[in-house]
């Protein structure tokens, strides 16, 4: 009995510290408000091709739980809207819908999340009274499956909940949302589920281009915003919009509930009035969002805090109504082509290249603009090797491209690292006019510049790629802690009398 309950007891806590261990994650929305999409089984195919691990669907459909078996792929599901009543006023309902629809497939299907609910303050026949009912009740079909622990249960909002989100410390709640909103998050405090939202800065930029640059909007500012009452700066319109909505959770006193990023991601074509909805834009936003997740480096109110963060969408879906934009918010076409080119690794690793004369090969670099001042460069290089994530180390005293130390060339050497390490696009060199495209390789001496081939390994000796120290720190400790407890793990179940004591 009590060699069962050390197991036990292992088992939980390596589970627990896997969990622990996991960081951040990138996910994909898969709508199928489409023509002519590809069947579930090629686009599992896909989403394994392009290394993508968590996928959300807008429903439980059959042909599409059984694709993702035995993938690894975890997969968040729904009941939609239109299920809402039905799932509130009955326990039976929530109970047949699991035993038909979820059981079968799990846990082949890796099945993690079940949201109750699709924005359902923004829907004409607003049915947030049916919600928190139908969460209970799917709830409670968990608990009697024993799957309460390994599924949990929320409900996806839009950023419309909150009646304030600027200065994000002011961040504040919808009062008319109020009897639906208080039950909600003493459902999530209580069982540990995290608040959903989906959010645009597309929508910020488009709706109020006079106060929301773009540069802001897609994680490209080289200035900052400064929240008047916290003093807390922010480089960019996403992580703004996940503090405001902290803030709101914590003036409600509810301190402990997550954040979770139901949908994001920016349209790749639009209307003629929607400027901004352009692959480039599209693959800047998206590019920059993953890296910023990934690096674990948190909001400026939750400095290091995980983020679980799902791209929308993984297809374009031409039956949305709406402008333009509504149906191209896609990674992929139909025949699975490739919109623009995306990384889910957030690490962007480029191949060497060693040609000096980019006129012969199309190889470009970028360089500060001999036009742009001091104040102006400094700006840019701090967001460069900060907020930009481009390791600077190379610029530092007694390194390669520390000479000539001024200005203008460690602006260059950073500005054409963010360049090339951003796939080489025009978007990448902007830096607000402050950078240029040249096709002369400004590399000299030992300072050897990055290629839209890769990282030369004399310039990047010292580097340490994209990743950033405190996730790299995070990484290792957890390594060796999951180590360490796995070894423990395999003692207990072989039995070898050296097991650890734990005391409280």
């Amino acid at each position: 009995m009590a060699s069962a309950f050390k197991l036990l007891f292992a088992v939980s806590l390596f589970t627990l510290l896997l969990r622990f261990c996991r960081g951040s994650i990138v996910g994909v929305c898969y709508g199928r408000n489409a023509d002519d999409l590809p069947t579930p089984d090629k686009v599992v195919e896909l989403i394994k091709l392009h290394n993508i691990k968590y996928v959300r669907i807008y429903d439980s459909n059959i042909q599409v739980l059984k694709a993702f078996a035995n993938t690894g792929v975890e997969l968040m599901v729904a009941v939609p809207n239109s299920d809402l009543l039905a799932f509130s006023q009955f326990q039976s309902n929530a109970d047949s819908w699991l035993k038909n629809s979820i059981l079968p497939y799990y846990p082949a299907t890796m099945i993690t999340y079940i949201t109750v609910g699709l924005e359902v303050t923004e829907s004409p026949n607003n049915a947030s009274a049916l919600v928190v009912p139908a969460m209970h009740n799917v709830l409670t079909a968990l608990k009697k499956a024993g799957l309460h622990k390994r599924i949990k249960v929320s409900s996806t909002h839009s950023l419309g909940v909150l009646s304030r989100s600027f200065p994000p410390s002011a961040g504040a709640f919808n009062s008319s949302h109020a009897s639906f909103l208080k039950p909600m998050l003493e459902f999530l405090a209580e069982n540990q589920s995290p608040f959903m939202i989906d959010l645009y800065p597309y929508y910020a930029y488009r709706d109020s281009p006079q106060k929301v640059s773009l540069d802001y909007a897609l994680f490209e500012s080289s200035s900052e915003v400064i929240d008047p009452n916290t003093g807390l700066l922010y480089t960019n319109m996403f992580d703004a919009q996940i503090d405001a909505l902290y803030f709101a959770l914590m003036a409600l006193n509810f301190k402990t509930i997550k954040v979770m990023v139901t949908e994001t991601g920016w349209p790749s074509k639009g209307s003629p009035k929607e400027k901004g909805a352009t692959p480039d834009n599209a693959q800047t936003y998206n590019t920059n969002l993953i890296r910023h997740v990934l690096n674990d480096t948190g909001t400026p109110a939750k400095p290091g805090e995980e983020l679980d963060v799902y791209i929308f969408s993984l297809f374009n879906e031409n039956r949305k109504p709406g402008l333009e934009s509504e149906r191209n918010w896609g990674l992929f076409y139909p025949d699975k082509t490739s919109i623009y080119n995306l990384d889910f690794t957030g690490k962007g690793v480029l191949d060497m290249t060693n040609s000096t004369d980019g006129s012969k090969n199309g190889t470009t670099w970028c360089i500060a603009s001999s036009k742009a001042s001091e104040a102006d460069l400094q700006n840019a290089i701090d967001w460069a090797c900060g907020p930009g994530n481009v390791d600077c180390s190379a610029i530092q005293p007694s390194q390669p491209c520390f000479e000539p130390d001024n200005l203008a060339s460690h602006a260059s050497f950073a500005f054409n690292s963010y360049y090339q390490q951003n796939g080489a696009s025009d978007v990448a060199c902007s830096f607000g006019g402050k950078g240029v495209k040249v096709d002369k390789d400004p590399s000299y001496d030992n300072c050897i510049y990055l290629t839209a081939g890769g990282i030369n390994k004399t310039a990047s000796s010292n580097m340490t790629a994209t990743a950033n120290t405190s996730s790299s720190a995070h990484t290792d400790v957890c390594s060796w802690i999951c180590v360490f407890l796995l070894t423990t793990l395999i003692a207990v179940i072989l039995n070898t009398g050296n097991v650890f004591h734990v005391s409280f």
